[in-house]
Order: C-alpha cells, then sequence, then structure tokens
C-alpha cells in the first residue's frame, strides 16, 4: 500500500505495489483508492454464523502504524462515542449479511475527524490482534470460530456484548527501530524470556528461545497484551511487560513501542496513521533522557559495576583470598554516557549503593542478582527495571533503561586516565559505498561499473519480508564496482555498491 501524492510517486507506487504483490501473493492486480488524510484506522470485530446470525464486537483502534502496518492497537477506541460505534457495528454487520459471511471477521473503516467513516476493506478470517476483543468481551473467538464451522447457531444477541475494561496490543517485532521505524532483523533467539507472569499480560508468540528469525517470514516475535480495568491500568501494565520482556539475538522495536505509550499525544488519544512521522520527523531516535533520568541511568550503571566487582572478588560466598584485606566499602569511578564523563564516588552500606554525581546524592538498592536477565532496582525511592544486555572487561555495559539501550562506560579513576591515550576508530565514509540496510534478497539492480548516477537516483531494489526498498545513492558519482547480483540473498551491512 502506498500514498501518491504526483505523477512520479504513482509510477514508483505502482511499479513496487505490483512486484511486491505478484511476489508475495501471486497476483499484481492494484486497486487505486481515495485517500483519506490525517485518518483514523478503526476496524470492527463481527461474528456470524450460518443461520442468518451475525453480531459486532465493538471496534479496535490501529491507527499507530508505520508502512501502512499496525504497530499498536486499543480496544475500545478513545475516539468512538455510542451513536458511532453503533453505527459502524451495524453497517459491518449487514455487509456480513449481505455476502452471506459465517465465522469471525474484522470490517476496516478509516474514521475522519468529523467521525466520518468509509468502508476500507473486510478481512475473512482472524485478526493478529482479535486477543484485545476477547479481553473485553470475554469472549473466545476461536472457540466461536469452531462451533460456527460445526453448523452450531451463535450463543449471544447484541444485547450480551459487553465493554469490560480497557486492552492493549503491542506487536513485538525483529526490527531496527531506528531504521524507518523498524527495518526486518534476522537472528537467533539467544535468549527470551516473555513476562507473562505479570498480572494483566497475556503473550501470543509462535517462537522459543533458540528459535530462527529468517528473511521468508513475517519477522513478529509475539503479541504482547495488556489488559486493565481503566486504559491508564492497561498502559501500566504494558509498561512493565516491555521493561520485563527479555529477547537477545536480534534487533527489536520494544524501544519505539515503550516511546509510544508513554507519549504525551498517545496517552491523551490525539493519534492517528500520521503518529509517527508527525511525532518523530527525523525519525525514531530513542527514548530521551531528562536530567534526573540521566542521573539515574549512571547511578544505576555505577552501582551495577561496583557490584559486578565485588561478586567476581567471591566464591561460594567466601573471599577468593583468605588473606585478602578488609572489603573496599568506597570507589572513585568515571562514567561515560553519549560523549559526556562523570566522575562519581560510590559508598556501599549492605544491598544500598550511595552515588555522589555532579554534587548530588543518588541511591540506587536491589538484591543484585547478577545472573537474571532482568534486574529491578530502586533509586531514590523510584521502582525501575533496567536489563543488563552486555558488559565486557573494558566497563562498557549495554543497558535497557526506560525501554531503550545505552552504551555506558563505567572505569576506574586509574583506568580513566590511561584511556585517553588510546586511538579513536574513525568511521567509515559511507558517502562512496551503499550497504543494505537490512537482510534481504536483491531484487533488481539498475547499473553498472561505468554508471554515471545523480543523488537519488535508484541503484538497486533489496526485498525483505514482503516489502520492497528503493537503494539509493547519496550523491552524484560514477560507479566503481557491483557487489551484488538479482537473486542474491545479502545481510545488513553487506556491501552493495562502490563509487568513485
Amino acid at each position: 500500500m502506498r500514498i501518491a501524492w504526483n505523477d512520479e510517486e504513482t509510477r514508483e507506487g505502482f511499479r513496487f505495489s505490483s512486484q511486491e504483490a505478484a511476489s508475495s501473493f501471486g497476483d499484481d492486480r492494484l486497486l487505486i483508492e481515495k485517500f483519506i488524510d490525517n485518518p483514523r484506522h478503526i476496524e470492527i470485530q463481527v461474528l456470524a454464523d450460518k443461520h442468518g446470525n451475525a453480531l459486532w464486537l465493538n471496534e479496535r483502534e490501529c491507527s499507530i502504524q508505520r508502512r501502512n502496518q499496525k504497530v499498536v492497537e486499543e480496544a475500545p477506541s478513545t475516539f468512538l462515542d455510542p451513536e458511532t460505534r453503533r453505527a459502524m457495528g451495524e453497517q459491518a454487520v449487514a455487509l456480513a449479511r449481505a455476502v452471506q459471511y459465517s465465522s469471525a471477521g474484522t470490517v476496516e473503516f478509516l474514521v475522519d475527524t468529523q467521525k466520518n467513516f468509509y468502508f476500507l476493506e473486510m478481512n475473512t478470517r482472524l485478526q493478529v490482534e482479535h486477543p484485545i476483543t476477547e479481553c473485553i468481551t470475554g469472549l473466545d473467538l476461536v472457540q466461536q470460530m469452531i462451533r460456527v464451522a460445526k453448523g452450531y447457531a451463535l450463543q449471544h444477541t447484541q444485547a450480551d456484548i459487553p465493554i469490560n475494561g480497557w486492552a492493549i496490543e503491542s506487536r513485538v517485532y525483529a526490527e531496527d527501530p531506528y531504521k524507518s521505524f523498524g527495518l526486518p532483523s534476522i537472528g537467533r533467539l539467544s535468549q527470551y524470556q516473555e513476562p507473562s507472569n505479570l498480572t494483566g499480560v497475556r503473550v501470543d508468540s509462535g517462537i522459543q528461545e533458540g528459535s530462527d528469525i529468517s528473511i521468508y517470514y513475517d519477522p513478529m516475535i509475539s503479541k504482547l497484551v495488556s489488559y486493565g480495568s481503566t486504559r491508564a491500568e492497561a498502559l501500566e501494565r504494558m509498561e512493565a511487560a516491555l521493561d520485563c520482556y527479555v529477547i537477545r539475538g536480534v534487533t527489536h522495536n520494544i524501544p519505539l513501542l515503550r516511546e509510544i505509550l508513554v507519549h504525551p499525544r498517545f496517552v491523551s488519544g490525539d493519534i492517528s496513521t500520521k503518529f509517527l512521522p508527525e511525532v518523530y520527523p527525523e525519525g525514531f531516535k530513542g527514548h530521551q533522557l531528562s536530567d534526573s533520568e540521566r542521573e539515574e541511568l549512571l547511578a544505576t550503571a555505577a552501582s551495577l559495576f561496583v557490584a559486578t566487582r565485588l561478586r567476581s572478588q567471591r566464591f561460594l560466598g567466601n573471599l577468593r583470598v583468605s588473606s585478602a584485606p578488609q572489603e573496599q566499602q568506597k570507589w572513585e569511578l568515571s562514567v561515560e554516557l553519549e560523549k559526556g564523563s562523570h566522575t562519581v564516588t560510590v559508598s556501599r552500606k549492605g544491598s544500598t549503593y550511595t552515588v555522589q554525581l555532579d554534587g548530588k546524592s543518588v541511591d540506587v538498592s536491589s538484591d543484585w542478582n547478577l545472573a537474571s536477565a532482568v534486574l529491578p532496582v530502586t533509586v531514590n525511592g523510584t521502582q525501575r527495571t533496567v536489563q543488563c544486555l552486555s558488559r565486557n572487561a573494558g566497563g562498557e555495559l549495554n543497558l535497557q533503561y526506560l525501554g531503550t539501550v545505552y552504551k555506558v562506560r563505567v572505569l576506574s579513576k586509574l583506568a580513566a586516565s590511561l584511556s585517553r591515550h588510546m586511538p579513536e576508530k574513525v568511521p567509515e565514509d559511507s558517502s562512496s559505498i551503499l550497504r543494505s540496510p537490512m537482510p534481504g534478497s536483491v531484487v533488481a539492480v539498475s547499473v553498472k561499473p561505468g554508471d554515471t548516477v545523480a543523488e537519488g537516483q535508484e541503484i538497486c531494489v533489496i526485498e525483505a519480508m514482503k516489502m520492497q526498498n528503493s537503494m539509493t545513492a547519496a550523491r552524484a558519482a560514477k560507479v566503481k564496482s557491483v557487489h551484488c547480483k538479482p537473486g542474491e540473498t545479502v545481510g545488513e551491512g553487506d556491501l552493495l555498491v562502490e563509487l568513485e
């Protein structure tokens, strides 16, 4: 699905959309539809049997999208009033009856700012987001589909269908959210732990630890659902679930999901299908730390560093060297974050570390179970959930904090003074080369060595997970060499073309 604003975009959109349709569905025919600017994407769940009975099971708000694919859904919608909900539901049921539909299905609409709604399509199947409808209605849609298929009449009438509470679904993808809000990532799940132990949280997945995410299928890892008596409670539970979700081995979109859920526009319900490009016009950059959050992160990193040091000195609860002097109680450290360096002093009292940082005192306490993938900490009385993705002997820590992974470097005072003499790695000049931004297969190569290309000119097309992406030249130049050909599989970062 593509939007065309002019003749050039129409030609390009037709080419890519027809190629994607032929590749994914074996049918390259296209529909041309009116584009509703700044709409909401709201769908009605229907359920019909073979005896002429049909129900609408309320709506789902699916407006948070990237590349016209849903990312976050909720039920009910913050936008609909009872009259609009009833009108949309009755039209959806009328459509199902008109085609003598039986089973569960979804009628999708676009709704403008005046609550005028326009039919988009009907999906004659179970939707990815069906769990949130189950949460607010209490109906098991899969069970209902099986009963209908067997020939039984529906057990409920329209008056029996409630809206109890609020449910939110986050689609957890193996994607890099820092690239076009989510380009596919592949790899093996080296560690995987779902937050299904939390109250009001449901996880529907088809993978497990050790599973491979490949380029041949949709990159969805799971459907993460939270349910509460109110929308605020459902949002709070989703936030906790995302913080406790452990995914290692592939890049995932949890940083983006968490930022969406806590954004003031989303919390207030002011959303549309343009939410992501409007909120992040320069692309998603991760969570932007406030001053207090930065202090929390620095203090947590320093405390984690000290806790790791102390653990390494012990074996079966005893000091490794019996004649060692009394255990150290105070440390002077250097903590580096985002090119800023901070000198901190850490002192310990039991399981609590007091960190003196930029003239302020921060208390960090935890059970310090460093073998756990999820580390609950209390920072100056505030509960946080931190994940340490990696740490090395050079003092580098990758910490997932507030959903975003931050690279923090913690060194002793002596090591920090010596590190200033280490040469820095010079970044690669990307203007003369084109690398694949994601794993996929090469559909077409539009240039050959010796060709002259203009800035923005298409060089090749990479297809991954049902989406074709045009790779273009960063500047006007002559093609030096081509390192790919149609039909080849490429990985993220693979060299495609060199320019002179």
